[in-house]
């Protein structure tokens, strides 16, 4: 067992989704996926449109989209969240696969493609570029690709300095000079910058509709999220909602969705 099985394992990602700040970020991540089915599918019906979510995790993403009527495959890395995704019988498509190597696919195959968890995990630049090039390639040409990813200020910021760790991380050579966070800074996790995510962007055959704030503030403000009235939180969503493609903010929150359009002509 790798140690990110047996982190899955244990941790639960639909109750993290389920929280206040991870409502913020999943009302987020559904309103863009359904801007990009919208923009893909024009005169189709759901059925007729296909997607394909790679690190599904249990389906907090594909589950829902297979019960609105869309074509839903999911691909995910850990047995343990595939058996659960499986269990729960929901009509999406589910194999065991690795973001890296999505050789069961034929190309141009999906009309709209997630790439959610593994941008996460994958530390080497080679690897993130390898699994965005698999997304693009299976993905239809005018199709969407959503990427998602761990910022690095939030970590510096949150980990650094909120729970004291600052020396320690430079100590440790966890932390560049400018306050990149390096692979030693979490063996699982790895952290991001906008800069990192545009020099992807440029080695693949899509280009960039929007960048989005998945949850923009949210996970600075947890106690205060949870202290809210439901009237209060709504309120708070409704500015997040208003303010999440803000450029000046995007980099300080804690994850961000890179939505991309697959060029017309393949490569």
């Amino acid at each position: 067992m790798t140690d990110l099985e047996a982190y899955y394992n244990k941790f639960n990602e639909d109750k993290r989704l389920d929280s206040r700040h991870g409502r913020v970020e999943f009302i987020t991540s559904q309103k863009y996926i359904h801007e990009s089915l919208e923009a893909v599918g024009k005169d189709r019906e759901p059925g007729q449109i296909k997607i394909l979510d790679i690190g599904a995790g249990t389906g907090r993403y594909s589950i829902p989209l297979a019960q609105e009527g869309y074509d839903v495959t999911a691909v995910e890395l850990v047995k343990h969240n595939l058996g659960r995704l499986k269990q729960k019988g929901c009509g999406v498509h589910a194999y065991q696969g690795n973001a890296l190597n999505l050789k069961r696919f034929e190309r141009e195959s999906f009309d709209v493609t997630l790439l959610f968890g593994p941008m996460y995990h994958l530390h080497e630049k080679e690897e993130k570029l390898t699994a965005l090039q698999e997304a693009v390639r299976v993905t239809k040409p005018g199709g969407r690709i959503l990427v998602a990813y761990v910022m690095n200020e939030f970590t510096v910021l949150t980990y650094g300095f909120k729970e004291k760790h600052i020396l320690e991380a430079l100590q440790n050579d966890m932390l560049t000079e400018d306050y990149h966070c390096t692979e030693k800074a979490n063996p699982l996790y790895s952290m991001v910058r906008l800069e990192d995510i545009a020099e992807l962007d440029a080695q693949v055959n899509a280009a960039r509709v929007r960048i989005i704030a998945a949850d923009g503030a949210a996970n600075y403000m947890r106690q205060y999220l949870n202290a809210l009235s439901e009237e209060e939180f709504d309120a708070f969503v409704n500015y997040h909602l208003a303010t999440c493609e803000r450029m000046d903010l995007m980099g300080a929150s804690a994850h961000t969705v890179d939505i991309l359009e697959k060029g017309e002509k393949s490569i």
